[in-house]
């Protein structure tokens, strides 16, 4: 790159819609440019920098010259003044932050999977703000003996940026307290250079992971869980290392490490209707594929149906087998692994992380004699859902909806029911 590509130039731009990850899109005499923080509508002043080969440029805004109506004030200091990566569309009216991931989604659906399909109906969440259960931040020293560690996120414009987090305006208030509370308790954590941590409300009390650092001391882990009594649960993820369990106060087994949709108001409407669609084919045998902790199991055996779940995560598989009976049952694995020996099965429900299915996912399906009735897929990143559908080849759509998991962001789930093309 030249000197002189590589310096920004401010252009006017009027940003027409949202790209996947939240940024505004506009075109410059043929040139995309990417601008964070703008609106559909918006006419801005922003620093355009641009290598003079590629066919898209980023842009930093300058100033909004003409808002868009869609564009509102932002509630929360830290995206205004720490540029806060957490969130993505705080600028945006709820209802335009709903219409724009709609229109994400059926974009994904037509460039990647080279399907047309309509715009998805999205449902809005009830609560778009203090609606997160589990909140990470990055941890770094503070200098300060009485409270050595200042908790924060990255900044959108600068990755190796960490600001410190008064409040977060998406996490429940129960989360926030036990996070200040950690802290202040913060010289019982590991010695480390920087800390990467995660507390998520329990069904009583909080659990908390935390990853990096060499050794965490048994004194110092008691040590915490007595100067934080909420603390039910703890994983330390040393360096280099896996997960394993430190603490354990917990009065059951609910696995506080495993995955949880952050949003428990919109997991369950997703929940509701993920099995409502399942049973609607009138099955008498279902594969879970990536099933968790195991709720939609669970919720699919209790209707009489024969439910095999897949998982790779031990603690999750431990919890959903304790809540199923036989016939139904739990496997520990790689679904890539177990799928095959799973199959045939009249529905298959797929919930992978957001990377998507590894290839030999949509392969097995295709190749399943007999066929399933159906698959469900739910998914956080439309691109890696467009990308799977494209695999499965005589598969259409049957049904195609969203549900605002996470409000203020630029992610939204998704849920696609595929049946065999002559169905």
């Amino acid at each position: 790159m030249s000197p002189l590509a590589a310096t920004p130039v401010v252009r006017t731009l009027h940003i027409d819609r949202l790209a996947a990850g939240g940024d505004g899109v506009a075109r410059d005499d043929g040139l995309v440019v990417f601008v964070p923080r703008t609106a559909p509508g918006d006419v801005v002043e922003a620093a355009v920098l641009h290598d003079g080969k590629a066919r898209f440029a980023r842009g930093a805004l300058v100033r909004v010259l003409d808002p868009s109506a869609a564009r509102v004030a932002p509630p929360c200091a830290h995206y205004v003044h720490d540029a806060c990566g957490g969130c993505q569309l705080q600028h945006l009216s709820y209802p335009a932050q709903v219409h724009a991931k709609a229109a994400i989604v059926a974009d994904a659906f037509r460039r990647i999977a080279r399907r047309e399909v309509h715009v998805p109906t999205v449902h809005a969440a009830p609560h778009p703000w203090h609606y997160r259960r589990k909140l990470t931040l990055a941890l770094r020293p503070s200098g300060r003996p009485t409270e050595p560690w200042r908790a924060g996120l990255h900044a959108h414009d600068d990755p190796d940026r960490v600001f410190t987090l008064a409040d977060c305006a998406l996490a429940e208030p129960a989360v926030m307290d036990a996070w200040r509370a950690i802290l202040r308790a913060g010289r019982h954590l590991p010695d480390a250079p920087a800390l990467r941590a995660s507390v998520r409300r329990l069904d009583e009390g909080v659990a908390l992971v935390v990853e990096g650092g060499d050794t965490w001391r048994e004194a110092d882990v008691a040590a915490l869980a007595d100067a934080v009594p909420v603390l039910r649960a703890a994983w330390w993820v040393p360096a280099g290392g896996r997960r394993r369990l430190v603490f354990d106060g917990r009065g059951g087994a609910e696995p506080g490490a495993s995955f949880v949709q952050v949003n428990p108001a919109m997991h369950d409407v997703l929940l509701a209707d993920v099995v409502a669609r399942v049973l609607g084919h009138a099955p008498r045998t279902v594969v879970d594929a990536y099933a968790g902790a195991g709720d939609a199991a669970v919720a699919l055996a209790r209707a009489g149906v024969r439910v095999t779940a897949l998982e790779a995560d031990a603690d999750a598989v431990t919890h959903a087998a304790a809540r199923l009976s036989g016939p139904s049952e739990a496997r520990l694995g790689l679904v890539e692994r177990l799928l095959p020996d799973a199959l045939p099965a009249d529905v298959v429900l797929l919930n992978p992380p957001r990377a998507g299915c590894d290839a030999a996912v949509p392969a097995a399906l295709v190749a399943a004699s007999p066929r399933p009735r159906a698959v469900l897929y739910v998914s956080c990143d439309p691109a890696t859902l467009a990308r799977d559908v494209a695999r499965l080849a005589g598969w259409r759509i049957a049904h195609l909806a969203c549900y605002d998991m996470f409000p203020q962001t630029a992610h939204v789930e998704t849920l696609c029911e595929l049946v065999p093309e002559a169905a």
